[in-house]
């Protein structure tokens, strides 16, 4: 139960702050990189994610 407010939470925030994150990432004024920012933070949090949960029985 613990997990589904973590995700309702995240994705709540995630649609609150879309409006102005699209805008930061599509500046034509700004790096080229900042669309791999957001991919990379997304890699890192199901990277954060999956370590957390320990499987004994996983090699």
């Amino acid at each position: 139960m613990n997990n589904q407010r973590l995700v309702i939470l995240l994705l709540l925030v995630a649609y609150i702050f879309s409006p102005t994150l699209f805008t930061w990432i599509i500046n034509p004024e700004g790096a080229w990189f900042r669309p791999y920012i957001i991919w990379v933070a997304v890699i890192i949090i199901a990277y954060i994610v999956q370590s957390r949960k320990k499987r004994p029985h996983d090699l």
